[in-house]
């Protein structure tokens, strides 16, 4: 019996996705063969690998102008690549700092040159992101970067950040795929698999050639965007399964009508989430300003920490799984990715109520 999973990652799969892989498991199209056991340089991945790139692009409306890769090492590995490539020791990075993820990001950047953060919302315990207004770019920095949704704190940008003359660089780990976006607003996103796209262990990049050209000949291969780009993501053997997945994952999403219409069911499923917080007379507390509420991570505490254990123990035995706050920060938190169904969402508010009614 299948769970409703509220991890923040690696997330719920959609159902018919992982039927088409296990239909697929022991011979993809005829082949004899599982897609893990087939050739990457074969012109049966080949396809795949191809397949899933244009489905990003399709679904992103990408033009051809921007790079889509494939890479490993999740998105902490881009925290230190994107400086790595980008920031030379005579230039300076602006950094937003909204979140867990975005100080995280900032502490790679930290290694490689000199960095401004032009807003950080730690002293206010990352309750909100800015407004557009409140930022002030260094129009001589290198790049722009900020994560555009705060898994642990529940937080997430409504906007797609301008850097005017200045390259946008966006951590979209966890909303990439959720809503469209203004994808020429961005020199780079990166975002890995595990919430929206696919299975855990792929990263996808987005690069616009102006921003490759910038990369220095010097890089060791499998930290060099130029190289990934020019070799089709393969210089090494690329991670086969989680490429074919995101391929499914895309043709789902179009039977699904796109991200412009996921992107109603989203708010529709957080908004029936809020909602019951807020009309619960305080017995649940949302963390985040309103204003920044984040529709793929809805983040909320109990009275005690000893009622959150509780409440999580007893949700676990209803068949709702990791909704446990993270270990820096406790609480509740229930991830409903794209993939994330509305019946969980409602069973969810339903178990709340019952949970509030015992211990009010």
């Amino acid at each position: 019996m299948r769970i409703y999973n509220f991890s923040s990652g690696p997330a719920m799969l959609p159902e018919p996705v992982l039927e088409r892989a296990r239909d697929e498991m022991l011979s993809l199209g005829g082949t004899g063969m599982s897609v893990m056991e087939i050739s990457h340089r074969s012109s049966e991945f080949k396809a795949i690998l191809h397949g899933a790139e244009q489905g990003i692009r399709d679904l992103l409306a990408i033009p051809p102008n921007y790079h889509v890769l494939f890479l490993q090492g999740g998105a902490s590995t881009q925290f230190a690549m994107v400086p790595m490539t980008f920031l030379s020791k005579d230039s300076s990075a602006d950094y937003v700092v909204a979140g867990y993820w975005g100080k995280k990001a900032l502490a790679e950047a930290v290694r490689e040159g000199k960095t401004n953060v032009i807003w950080n919302g730690e002293s206010s315990s990352f309750t909100r992101v800015p407004e557009f207004e409140e930022l002030s770019f260094s129009p001589d920095a290198a790049y722009i970067h900020y994560t555009s949704n705060e898994t642990i704190d529940g937080l997430e940008f409504k906007y797609d950040l301008d850097g005017g003359d200045v390259p946008v660089v966006c951590d979209a780990c966890s909303n990439i795929l959720s809503k469209p976006i203004d994808i020429e607003k961005y020199a780079m996103i990166y975002a890995g698999a595990q919430k929206n796209i696919g299975p855990s262990g792929v990263t996808v990049v987005i690069v616009r050639d102006d921003m490759l050209a910038k990369a220095p000949g010097n890089l060791h291969p499998l930290m060099d965007y130029r190289a990934l780009a020019q070799n089709d993501s393969m210089i090494n053997t690329p991670n086969t399964w989680g490429i074919y997945l995101i391929g499914l994952v895309c043709d789902w999403l179009k039977e699904q009508g796109g991200v412009g219409q996921i992107q109603k069911l989203n708010e529709a499923k957080a908004k029936l989430l809020y909602d019951a917080i807020d009309s619960s007379d305080g017995f649940y507390r949302g963390r985040a300003e309103r204003s920044s509420r984040s529709t793929m991570n809805v983040t909320f505490n109990l009275a005690t920490a000893d009622l959150e254990q509780a409440f999580v123990q007893q949700a676990s035995q209803n068949g709702m799984d990791g909704l446990a706050g993270h270990r820096t920060s406790g609480g509740i938190r229930a991830s409903i990715y794209n993939a994330f169904p509305l019946e969980g969402v409602k069973e969810l508010i339903s178990f709340m109520q019952e949970f509030a009614a015992q211990n009010s």
